[in-house]
């Protein structure tokens, strides 16, 4: 087995390994060449290369999500690292552990002229967990740091120099990737390196100083009682999850929260919760609200006394202005890192697993009487059934296909759901409960979402499904430039011929300037793509080809397959529009 002779390489890599941080997804690159010496000679680590950083990131970070561990990804020099950036912000958000590892050039070339430099240090700044700005080596290329900062190296300092490099960086990495470890954010761990870069050695020259995690014990155990208490009083109250992920609740609470006369759950795709009773279309009880005589009596008969909330990021915007307008005397919110104020009315944040709160407060609690349930619950099974209705009136478009696409998928699949209007359609529909759904709803953007997807399928058990738009798919071409897609792997793309979700919002017009540069409309097709990436193809544009297609879509194959499905871009905003009007309607 080779190392690399460059001493900090060989730490970063022995960290890594001493905290289990396995995946490595390397972007070749010649500055980076010490790291991907290590990792990919140690057969400790699965190591995966993705030329394009951007989705190199997204790659990784999907595999952290469905794993729940740290992940690497590994780069060049120069503006290679900013491509991570996306990635990153998605990952501090969304709570990933992503661990950012970058090569640079010495201090000294820095803003000199010299190429692929950039002021690498802290560039992610207020997104990131930790910041780890490795030291250079002085035993390392000695000549050129002679030349280019002697002072480095005196006679009387160089050993001891040396040794408190090696102390520096062991203390840096430890913080970091214990970060990523314990606080389940991104790190980021800059290593300068000086040429040669490709020289390489039997053994190890150093021996890296791990500082195991230090486990905190759990909070807010005492005083429960107290807000047992206030739950008890309630006689409405709101249970309100975000992303979460698939079977990560007890089914006994879910249960007991269910059958509360004074409680209603709202949940989401994201949330991967399921109970009949529960409100798994949230838009579809507000919008009416909205569109009603008398809203403000509606919304204030909707008001909670206490609002408890659990998961990461919402989807819905009503519910969102409803809950700032109309706020809770009482916000909880269960996580046993942060909790972020969405409806400006947070009063306490429960720093502990959701399991473990519910299984304390469950100890004092006991329904409450109240036609809170009742009532919204008639609301509910009317809408559904006005849904049903509704979408056997329609004309093929977006809504439509969606309709017919969720019903469609097997069970036990991943199903990842691009961001924009796909993941708000998704909201308006059931979905099986044996689907683990997903969405990068960090930071809600569209331009990772298929190269996560790929990444989160490397290590499922069971096929996935990414369920995307054109403008998304289009964005993220490159998220299927590598070697790493399973035949079974599926792609239904909804081609509405552009961003259809801008003529859904407030605002839009018909002018040139709104179909170039909101809608931003085309005429493209994803066959080409289909066939330079290796994927079956099929396109569709009508409601009985997309029936008969969807019935052997998900068969094995020796290929991965993609479904291009096309709905008129005139159509779909009146129909959706137009759902939510006839759901209100007496």
């Amino acid at each position: 087995m080779r190392y690399s002779s460059i001493p900090s390489a060989q730490l970063v890599v022995q960290h890594c390994k001493a905290k289990k941080i396995k995946n490595i997804v390397i972007s070749p690159g010649s500055r980076n060449a010490p790291l991907t010496i290590d990792f990919s000679e140690d057969p400790y680590f699965k190591c995966f290369s993705i030329v394009d950083e951007r989705s190199a990131a997204f790659f990784a970070l999907g595999i952290a999500q469905q794993l729940h561990e740290p992940v690497a990804v590994v780069c060049t020099s120069g503006s290679a690292l900013l491509n991570y950036y996306p990635a990153v912000a998605e990952a501090f958000y969304s709570g990933i552990p992503l661990v950012v590892i970058s090569a640079d050039r010495p201090i000294y070339k820095i803003d000199v002229g010299d190429g692929q430099t950039i002021r690498q240090d802290n560039v992610f700044d207020r997104h990131i967990g930790y910041s780890a700005n490795l030291k250079q080596d002085v035993s390392h290329a000695v000549q050129r740091v002679e030349k280019y900062k002697p002072e480095w190296l005196s006679q009387k300092v160089k050993e001891s120099e040396q040794q408190s490099i090696k102390d520096y960086n062991d203390k840096e990495l430890n913080t970091a990737l214990n970060v990523a470890l314990q606080v389940k954010l991104p790190v980021h761990i800059n290593v300068p390196f000086e040429e040669p870069l490709y020289d390489t050695i039997t053994e190890p020259t150093v021996k890296a100083l791990i500082v195991p995690i230090q486990n905190k014990k759990e909070h807010d155990k005492v005083g429960l009682k107290g807000y047992a208490d206030i739950w008890n009083a309630s006689d409405k109250k709101m249970v309100l999850v975000g992303v979460n992920p698939p079977n990560a609740v007890e089914q006994k609470f879910l249960d007991a929260l269910a059958t509360d006369p004074s409680v209603i759950v709202m949940t989401e795709t994201t949330s991967n919760l399921h109970h009949p009773n529960f409100f798994a279309s949230i838009d579809s009880i507000v919008a009416p609200i909205e569109k009603s005589v008398e809203p403000k009596e509606l919304f204030c008969k909707l008001q909670p006394q206490v609002l408890l909330t659990f998961g990461g990021l919402v989807v819905s915007k009503k519910i969102k202005a409803f809950l700032r307008d109309y706020t809770p005397e009482h916000h909880w919110h269960i996580d046993k890192l942060k909790a972020f104020n969405t409806f400006f009315s947070l009063t306490h944040h429960f720093k502990t697993d959701v399991n473990n709160f519910f299984g304390n407060l469950m100890k004092f609690t006991v329904p409450k009487k109240s036609d809170y349930f009742e009532y919204w619950n008639n609301k509910r099974l009317q809408y559904e059934a006005k849904r049903e209705n509704y979408i056997n009136e329609i004309e093929f478009s977006d809504m439509l296909a969606f309709d017919r696409i969720l019903k469609s998928i097997p069970k036990n699949y991943q199903v990842q759901l691009a961001n924009s209007s796909t993941v708000r359609y998704a909201q308006l529909f059931n979905l099986d409960p044996s689907l683990g759904i997903f969405c990068n709803r960090g930071t809600s953007g569209i331009d990772g979402s298929t190269s996560t997807a790929v990444g989160a399928a490397f290590y499922r058990a069971t096929p996935t499904l990414l369920i995307t738009g054109d403008i998304s798919f289009f964005y993220d071409s490159n998220g299927l430039w590598n070697n790493y897609i399973r035949p079974d792997f599926r792609i239904i793309v909804i081609n509405n011929d552009g961003g259809g979700i801008f003529r859904i919002l407030p605002g839009q017009e018909e002018t040139d300037n709104f179909a170039t540069f909101f809608e931003t409309a085309h005429d493209r097709n994803v066959e080409h793509l289909s066939t330079q990436f290796g994927f079956e193809y099929v396109v569709v544009n009508e409601l009985t080809s997309l029936n008969d297609r969807l019935k052997d879509f998900y068969a094995l194959s020796e290929k991965p397959k993609i479904l291009e499905v096309h709905t008129p871009r005139f159509m779909n905003n009146k129909i959706l529009l137009g759902y939510f009007d006839f759901i209100s309607s007496r």
